[in-house]
C-alpha cells in the first residue's frame, strides 16, 4: 500500500509539472538513460578486454620465458654432462693421495683446462668449481677472489645439493661470502653431481652465474612492467627464488630479495593479481608471471573518469539543447495564455510576434485570426449602433427643416427690431448662427474655427443672459484653427464652467482656450476657468469617469440608466478615443485653490 501511495504522488506531481518542466524533464530522461545504459556497456566490454589482453599478453610472456629457460637449461645440461665425457679425470678425482707427483700435477693441469674450457663457453660465468667426495676443490673463473672451501660447505644450499636426487640442478639466489673477499652480490648456483662408474659419489661441478643473466630484460618488458607492474618470479621445486624481475630491472635489491627468501615476489598473497604460471622440463623451475589488477585497473580508471566526463559533458549539451527546444515550445503558448487572459479583461489583442510553420504557431494564427474575427464583430456591432443613432439624428434633423428655421428665426428678429427690442433681435441673430454652424455641416469639414465660433456664440448667449459676466480669451494660432476636429468639443466644456463654477455673481469669471504644440507635432488644448473650482473627492471622482472611457468606448449607453454628474466630459472623451485612437485623451488637471482646466490632446489634421 505504501508504494501504492507514493507511486500515486509520483504521478500527481509529474501531471501538475509545467509543460516546460515536462518536456526539459522528457529530452533528458529520453538522451540520459540511453547514453548511461551504453557507456556502461561499452565500459564493461572494454574493462574485460583490457584484462583479457593483459592475460594474453602475460601468457605469451611466460610460454616465451618457459622455451628461453628450457634453451638455458638444456645448454647448461649439456656443459655440465662434457665433464662426463673423460671419465679418468672423474675416476681419479678425489684419489688425489694415490697418485704420484707427476700424476698429480698432470691431473691438476687438465682438471684445469677443462674448467677454463667451460668458463670460456658462457661469458655470464663468474666461476667454475669441481669439488671431490673428500672436499677438494679445483676453480676457474673471471671472479677477483678465490672460493673459501670452508665456508662453501657450511652453506644450507650446498648441504641440499649433496643429498639431492637430481643430478643436473639449479640452486635458489645465494649470497658470495664463501669467496675469499666476501664480496656484495647474489649468485646462482648450476651443477652436476659426479658419479663414478659403480654409481658411487664423486663429487661435485658447481657454476656461479649472474642471477640477472638467466632472464634479460628488454625494454619492452621494462615498459610493460612500469605501465602494468608485470613481475616475473622463477623459483626451484623448494620453493627457493631464482629470479626475479623486480631485482633485474632495479627496482629492488637482490639482498632484499635473499632476506624475504619464500615471502618475497610482491607478497606471497595473490589476491589482486592475475597469475600465471610455467615450468621448466629440466631444472625443476616454477615460473610465475604476475600482473597487478590495480595498476590494470588504473588505466581502466582513466577510461572510466573519461566515460563520466563524457557523460557529464553529454548531459550539459542535451541539458542545453533541451532546455532551447522546451523554450521553443512553450514560448508562444506563453504568448498565447497571456492573450486569452487580455481577452479575458476585454482587450482583444493578437499575437503579433513571428510564428513557426508547426502545428503551435498554426495554432496561434488560428487564435489571432479569431481575436480579429471578434475584434471586428465587435466593432461592427458598434458602428451599427452609432449608424443607427446617426440616422435617428439625421431624420430629426431633417424634420426641422433649417432654411424654415432660420427664415423664422429671422422673421422673430425683425419683428423684435421693428419693436425696438434690440437684446431680443441679439439673442435671435447669435441663436441663429448657432443653429447654422450646429446644423449645416452636412459635407463638410469641422474645424477647430468652427468649434470657436460656435464657443463664442454660445458664451455671448450667456453674457446677454447674466449682464456680461464671462469672459472668453481665445489663444490657438491661426494654423492650428485650420486643422480638423470632432464637433461639438469646446462648448459643453465651456458650459460645464459656467454651471458648475459660477455662482458668485458679483465678479466676471474668465475662461481661456489656449492652444499648444507638442514635441510630436500634435495639438494640445487647454480650457481652463477661474470659477469655483472642485474638491479632491469632486476631481477623484470625475477623474475615475474619464478614466472608464477606454473602457466603455465600445459600449453601447443605457438610455434608461440614471444620469450621472461628468457624463457630457466622458461622452467627449470616448468620442475622441474612438475618433482618433488609444493614445489620444480628454483629462482634468488638478488645480490648487480655485479654478478648473481640462486638456484635449488630439492629432493634426
Amino acid at each position: 500500500m505504501g508504494h501504492i501511495k507514493w507511486f500515486s504522488k509520483a504521478a500527481l506531481s509529474v501531471r501538475n509539472m509545467k509543460l516546460h518542466n515536462k518536456l526539459l524533464a522528457g529530452y533528458l530522461l529520453a538522451g540520459v538513460v540511453p547514453l548511461m545504459v551504453v557507456s556502461a556497456i561499452i565500459y564493461q566490454h572494454w574493462v574485460k578486454g583490457l584484462e583479457e589482453s593483459a592475460q594474453e599478453f602475460a601468457s605469451l610472456y611466460t610460454s616465451q620465458i618457459e622455451v628461453s629457460l628450457n634453451n638455458f637449461t638444456k645448454e647448461y645440461d649439456m656443459i655440465t654432462k662434457s665433464v662426463l665425457v673423460d671419465n679418468d679425470i672423474i675416476f681419479k678425482f678425489g684419489e688425489e693421495r694415490k697418485l704420484t707427483m707427476d700424476e698429480l700435477i698432470i691431473q691438476k693441469v687438465t682438471v684445469q683446462r677443462l674448467l677454463m674450457r667451460l668458463a670460456m663457453l658462457k661469458p655470464e660465468i663468474v666461476n667454475v668449481m669441481l669439488i671431490s667426495r673428500d672436499n677438494g676443490i679445483y676453480q676457474y673463473g673471471s671472479a677477483t677472489s678465490m672460493v673459501n672451501m670452508n665456508a662453501l660447505v657450511t652453506k644450507e644450499w650446498y648441504k641440499r645439493l649433496q643429498s639431492s636426487d637430481n643430478t643436473f640442478f639449479i640452486t635458489g639466489l645465494h649470497d658470495r661470502t664463501y669467496y675469499e673477499d666476501k664480496g656484495q652480490g647474489a649468485l646462482v648456483t648450476i651443477g652436476r653431481v659426479l658419479l663414478n662408474y659403480d654409481g658411487t659419489y664423486a663429487g661435485l661441478l658447481l657454476i656461479d652465474i649472474d642471477p640477472y643473466t638467466l632472464l634479460p630484460l628488454g625494454q619492452d618488458f621494462l615498459n610493460v612492467q612500469e605501465k602494468y607492474g608485470i613481475a616475473v618470479d622463477i623459483r626451484d621445486s623448494s620453493g627457493e627464488i631464482v629470479y626475479h624481475s623486480d631485482a633485474a630491472s632495479g627496482k629492488q635489491s637482490w639482498k632484499k630479495i635473499m632476506e624475504s627468501g619464500k615471502e618475497f615476489a610482491s607478497g606471497s598473497s595473490t589476491d589482486g593479481k592475475i597469475v600465471l604460471t610455467g615450468q621448466t622440463e629440466l631444472g625443476n623451475l616454477i615460473i610465475k608471471t604476475e600482473i597487478s589488477r590495480d595498476k590494470l585497473l588504473k588505466k581502466i580508471s582513466k577510461m572510466k573518469v573519461v566515460t563520466v566526463m563524457v557523460i557529464v559533458i553529454t548531459c550539459l549539451i542535451m541539458m542545453i539543447i533541451s532546455i532551447t527546444l522546451s523554450y521553443t515550445i512553450t514560448k508562444p503558448i506563453k504568448a498565447l495564455r497571456r492573450s486569452m487572459k487580455q481577452a479575458e479583461t476585454g482587450e482583444y489583442k493578437p499575437i503579433h510576434s513571428e510564428q513557426s510553420n508547426d502545428e503551435i504557431g498554426c495554432l496561434v494564427s488560428s487564435y489571432n485570426k479569431m481575436i480579429t474575427t471578434i475584434r471586428t464583430l465587435i466593432e461592427e456591432v458598434y458602428i451599427a449602433e452609432i449608424k443607427r443613432r446617426h440616422a435617428k439624428f439625421i431624420a430629426l434633423q431633417n424634420q426641422i427643416n433649417p432654411h424654415m428655421l432660420y427664415n423664422t428665426l429671422e422673421s422673430i428678429r425683425m419683428k423684435a427690431i421693428v419693436n425696438e427690442d434690440e437684446e431680443t433681435a441679439d439673442m435671435i441673430m447669435i441663436l441663429g448662427r448657432m443653429f447654422r454652424l450646429a446644423l449645416g455641416k452636412e459635407g463638410r469639414r469641422h474645424s477647430i474655427k468652427d468649434e470657436v465660433e460656435y464657443t463664442v456664440n454660445y458664451l455671448k448667449l450667456q453674457n446677454i443672459r447674466f449682464d456680461d459676466k464671462f469672459c472668453l480669451d481665445i489663444r490657438i494660432p491661426d494654423e492650428m484653427q485650420r486643422c480638423n476636429i470632432i464637433p461639438i468639443v469646446f462648448q459643453p466644456i465651456v458650459e460645464n464652467s459656467i454651471n458648475h463654477g459660477y455662482q458668485d455673481y458679483n465678479r466676471m469669471m474668465n475662461i481661456v482656450i489656449e492652444g499648444l504644440w507638442t514635441e510630436e507635432g500634435w495639438i494640445l488644448i487647454r480650457i481652463s476657468d477661474d470659477g469655483l473650482g472642485m474638491s479632491v473627492e469632486e476631481y477623484e471622482g470625475l477623474s475615475r469617469i474619464l478614466e472608464e472611457a477606454e473602457l466603455d468606448k465600445y459600449k453601447l449607453e443605457s438610455e434608461d440608466g440614471p444620469k450621472e454628474k461628468g457624463l457630457g466630459l466622458k461622452n467627449i472623451a470616448e468620442r475622441i478615443k474612438i475618433h482618433y485612437g488609444e493614445r489620444y485623451h480628454l483629462k482634468i488637471l488638478p488645480c490648487e485653490g480655485q479654478g478648473t482646466a481640462i486638456e484635449i490632446l488630439i492629432p493634426k489634421l
